[in-house]
């Protein structure tokens, strides 16, 4: 089943962009907008994938099982709430690279992610 991202944020040129899942999509606005401190981080993490740069305390792969691929996390405040926005890093026509947020955690309280979903 194919899903529906809507794009909210892009690079200057153009060949990265930010989405959000269609079907999590007011979720996980109203946890970037629940407060200043949210919206301040989401804004620097989608600065680093926009420009290109790596920085694992904000925004890295996880390593889940060998079915489930190019999955990343944006990282929210590690050693407090610890929350974590799920992404899948998709290419489109081999040029342009997106990110689309998926699935939101608001506490991870254990290292291992939970494989069922």
């Amino acid at each position: 089943m194919k899903r529906q991202a809507k794009i909210i944020r892009s690079s200057d040129d153009g060949k990265r962009h930010i989405a959000i899942d269609g079907v999590n999509y007011q979720k996980i606005l109203d946890f970037i907008f629940k407060d200043e401190r949210h919206e301040n981080k989401f804004i620097d993490v989608c600065n680093i994938i926009l420009t290109g740069l790596r920085n694992p305390k904000l925004y890295d792969k996880e390593n889940i099982n060998a079915k489930c691929k190019n999955v990343t996390a944006m990282k929210f405040f590690k050693g407090q709430e610890n929350a974590r926005i799920y992404c899948q890093e998709v290419k489109q026509r081999g040029k342009i690279f997106v990110v689309v947020a998926a699935e939101l955690l608001e506490r991870k309280k254990i290292k291992r992610i939970n494989r069922k979903k």
